[in-house]
């Protein structure tokens, strides 16, 4: 178990008052312990309160065949979490009047004419039911091919998306129900890129990361100055552990999953969804506070499904509420390639947390080996218990 304490010390010296919460010492054994038990190849877990880091710990490798363990400086694959940055994008753009979230989508994507929708004209889907993962869209963005070592990871291009169109179906009235769906956010980052005429990745990289500072995040490929610390992703079941593709590219997919960032820089992003009255400035660049908590304002229930976590929660926009007992947390997960992480914010106490895993671990049939998704529930409810209480 590795502690990150000459981080705190380091806050101690630019007058910063952090410490570890009392019940840290019980998190951060049981972490290790499900960590262990899993089979995982490598974790990090950070614990944040006022948009400061209180204390973060790291858990095995990076890479496994070369034995390079896990440290501050690993470059996690985020999956899905870059679903938040994609809404924030296009918040941003609201808040410039260049679009409202009640728009058909059809106004900035006309393609989707060929798509067949039995429930009424494909005009009445909106932006916001996009963003809510509840415009009747299918879950998988490919869902033909893409298993052979030769195939693409991900479609490489929009052309190939659009062809899929006159094959794809509306399968429940827009606004009606919650089911997630990959190609929905592919729109909205189609949306991006037409409305300010930036590539996605340069568009958030120019109006987010660059803004909050986040100078190691990047998208797909890794840069050569990076590759060293990004991570390697491993799957696990009864047959054994064997690797996923490295430094991959997700192509088309890149505004629904393409975000590799280490924690450090992520804590700068947590931190600006926390809030920081001293940064209020700073933050609003990026996004006024007002439009943040629009993002997590309920939209659609979302009690079963991918992007829920097994707990009862809400869709909101490119983010979720859930609700644990008496608890409610603003959330989003990621799951790809291997990698799986989540991020949470207990707005209440001012508290967050993140947490990541390079190994997709299926729970063996005995159940003495827990899977990837076990353990990030039970470290969920070992801070809730111990720290959120």
């Amino acid at each position: 178990m590795r502690w990150s304490l000459p981080l705190l010390a380091c806050a101690a010296i630019l007058g910063l008052s952090v410490q570890a919460p009392a019940g840290w010492p019980a998190v951060a054994d049981g972490y290790r312990r499900l960590v262990e038990r899993a089979g995982i190849a490598g974790s990090s877990l950070m614990l944040m309160r006022d948009g400061r880091i209180l204390v973060r710990q790291n858990e095995g490798y990076q890479d496994l065949d070369r034995k390079i363990p896990v440290d501050d400086h690993t470059i996690y694959h985020w999956a899905s979490i870059t679903k938040t940055f994609t809404g924030i994008a296009i918040m941003q753009l609201r808040d410039r009047g260049l679009l409202s979230l009640d728009d058909p989508v059809v106004k900035y994507v006309p393609e989707l004419r060929a798509v067949h929708d039995p429930f009424g004209d494909v005009s009445d889907i909106e932006i916001r039911h996009l963003m809510s993962h509840s415009a009747g869209f299918r879950a998988s963005t490919w869902p033909w091919g893409g298993d052979k070592p030769w195939h693409p990871f991900e479609p490489t291009r929009w052309e190939q998306l659009v062809a899929m169109l006159p094959y794809t179906d509306v399968q429940f009235a827009p606004g009606t129900r919650y089911s997630y769906s990959n190609p929905g956010v592919i729109f909205l980052g189609r949306i991006v890129e037409l409305l300010s005429g930036d590539d996605y990745e340069m568009y958030v990289t120019k109006n987010i990361l660059m803004p909050l500072g986040m100078h190691e995040t990047f998208f797909d490929r890794s840069p050569y100055s990076l590759v060293s610390h990004r991570s390697h992703s491993y799957f696990r079941d009864d047959s054994g552990i064997r690797e996923g593709r490295f430094d991959f590219d997700t192509g088309i997919t890149v505004s629904n999953g393409g975000l590799n960032a280490p924690f450090g820089d992520m804590a700068r992003y947590l931190s600006f969804l926390m809030g920081d009255e001293e940064r209020r400035g700073e933050y609003d660049v990026v996004l006024k506070r007002s439009s943040l908590e629009d993002m997590w304002t309920p939209q659609v229930p979302a009690t079963t499904g991918e992007g829920t976590n097994g707990s009862d929660s809400h869709a909101a926009l490119s983010f979720f509420i859930e609700r644990y007992g008496d608890v409610e947390l603003v959330g989003h997960s990621g799951d790809q390639n291997g990698f799986l992480s989540h991020l949470y914010i207990h707005r209440p106490s001012r508290t967050a947390w993140l947490i990541a895993f390079n190994t997709d671990v299926t729970a063996s049939k005995d159940h003495a080996r827990p899977g990837t998704r076990e353990v990030d529930l039970a470290v969920r409810d070992l801070i809730l218990r111990n720290v959120i209480h």
